[in-house]
């Protein structure tokens, strides 16, 4: 079965009527925020996620909150409560991370069959990357997470490795037959490629040793660290600078996984970029730079991994819509290049910072 979201076979209308999401009215959110004593005056705006339902509310009282609503089967409460517990943490090491709040002595709410959580609304814009000042700042804030995230594992939460981001959703993708027949052997090698090199640990690092990913050591991270998950608000204000917002990814991993998403540009760029990064990063937490060898593998990983992701999402309306590109033929092959590009990276000499 190929897929060819563009015209071979839309998802009827059906499929997209069932899935659970569709059950999410503006009445059923309104409805889930009053079970738990918030009473919205009928302002909802919808924000940017696909993988949960989330949700600016005007309450009443003229407050504002962002109210959540997880994917049914995602992750299991015991998971998203450690979520939860992990944002507490931060928000009590004095990090600006918008952890749930805590209405009748919990942070998860059950309602209409969806759990959901609230937070309190926090605005900002992007952070301007390019400013070497603010990465700095970003970096100073990284290392308080993980200054926190080390202090103790997840227990129920899952880790970033091969398995879990390079063998699984490859078997996966090749179970369910996703990839068009003529892209299936030139993505599937490319793919054993990428992963063999990955679990072989024998990464070059920068100052001629080898490293693996696991070796690195191993912490909470925040998990999907990339610029849209900063809220920056103004330097003058009394909580000026970085909020990290968003910690549904948060897994276990190495440290260097929250730094590499903040790079871009070519390499004299992102080795600037990183030098600020850990020039901040550096000031509350020594930093592995042999883990900077691990920033070409994450990539890839990252690359295998998402692709699966949209495949598995994809009977929800939201992804044919925003991801009207994904799994034809072109887009395979797309994928098969940028393994083979990222096994020639992985072969380069590591950033250096």
């Amino acid at each position: 079965r190929c897929m060819h979201p563009h015209h071979d076979n839309p998802p009827d209308a059906a499929t997209s009527a069932q899935h659970p999401f569709a059950a999410l009215t503006p009445d059923a959110v309104l409805d889930a925020l009053a079970s738990v004593g918030l009473y919205g005056d009928g302002r909802l705006m919808a924000l940017s996620s696909y993988e949960n339902r989330v949700y600016q509310v005007s309450l009443e009282d003229g407050q504002r909150v962002v109210a959540k609503f997880y994917r049914p089967e995602r992750w299991s409460h015991a998971q998203i409560l450690e979520e939860h517990a992990f944002a507490a943490e931060l928000t009590a090491a004095e990090v600006p991370a918008v952890g749930p709040l805590e209405l009748n002595g919990t942070t998860l709410h059950t309602h209409g069959g969806f759990a959901f959580s609230v937070s309190p609304w926090r605005g900002g814009r992007g952070p301007e990357l390019d400013d070497f000042e603010v990465l700095e700042w970003i970096g100073r804030f990284l290392a308080r997470i993980h200054t926190v995230g080390a202090t103790k594992p997840f227990a129920h939460r899952p880790a970033l490795n091969v398995q879990t981001f390079g063998n699984e959703p490859r078997d996966w993708l090749l179970a369910h037959e996703i990839i068009p027949l003529d892209m299936q052997s030139a993505w599937q090698g490319a793919c054993e490629n990428a992963l063999k090199l990955i679990a072989s640990s024998a990464l070059s690092t920068s100052d001629g040793g080898q490293f693996g990913l696991n070796q690195a050591r191993q912490i909470r991270l925040h998990g999907d660290c990339h610029p849209g998950n900063i809220l920056w608000t103004p330097s003058d204000q009394p909580s000026g600078g970085p909020h990290f917002v968003d910690l549904d990814d948060a897994r276990t991993g190495p440290a260097v996984q929250d730094l590499w998403m903040l790079l871009s540009g070519d390499r004299s760029q992102r080795t600037q970029q990183l030098s600020a990064l850990l020039e901040g990063y550096e000031q509350f937490r020594s930093f592995d730079r042999r883990e900077l060898a691990l920033i070409e593998p994450l990539r890839t990983l990252r690359l295998i991994h998402y692709s699966a992701w949209l495949a598995r999402r994809w009977q929800d309306p939201v992804f044919p819509v925003n991801f009207p590109w994904f799994g034809s033929s072109d887009y395979w092959r797309g994928q098969v290049d940028m393994l083979h590009e990222q096994i020639e990276a992985m072969g380069e000499e590591p950033l250096y910072a």
